[in-house]
């Protein structure tokens, strides 16, 4: 069996995708499941109240934090499920791709969902990602 671990494809078939894959096929190894991550360091302090650029910054921290401690690195991140409340101005989102590009393998970037909801679990919080990554066996 000859298959990648990993497969990221973009059918051409569906509408051209920005910076994630359409889809991402685990062929073989540890699926890793990285519950929601915010914008708090290690104590629970909220970093960049306020500040979209700086909060994104510290949930892509905290990510990279997760998967290390789970064995793994960015690039086995397959899926990002991104949540971001209403007050974030639209014009933000490149700023956030910016971000995202310096933390995933923009070659084969992850499956990705972006939802703006009216508000997260703790006032001051802008953004939550949570991520799903295939660890090589």
């Amino acid at each position: 069996m000859n298959e990648p671990p990993k497969e990221f494809l973009s059918p051409k078939t569906l509408i051209p995708p920005a910076g994630y894959s359409h889809i991402a096929k685990v062929n073989r190894g540890t699926i890793v499941y990285l519950s929601g991550q915010v914008s708090s360091d290690a104590s629970g302090k909220l970093i960049g109240e306020g500040d979209f650029e700086a909060q994104a910054e510290q949930v892509f921290r905290n990510l990279k934090i997760a998967i290390e401690a789970a064995g793994g690195t960015m690039a086995d991140i397959v899926k990002l499920n991104i949540y971001l409340v209403a007050e974030v101005d639209q014009a933000a989102v490149p700023k956030l791709r910016a971000i995202r590009d310096r933390y995933v393998n923009v070659e084969q970037p992850p499956a990705s969902t972006l939802v703006v909801v009216s508000r997260l679990a703790r006032p001051g919080w802008l953004i939550e990602i949570e991520a799903v990554a295939a660890l090589e066996a």
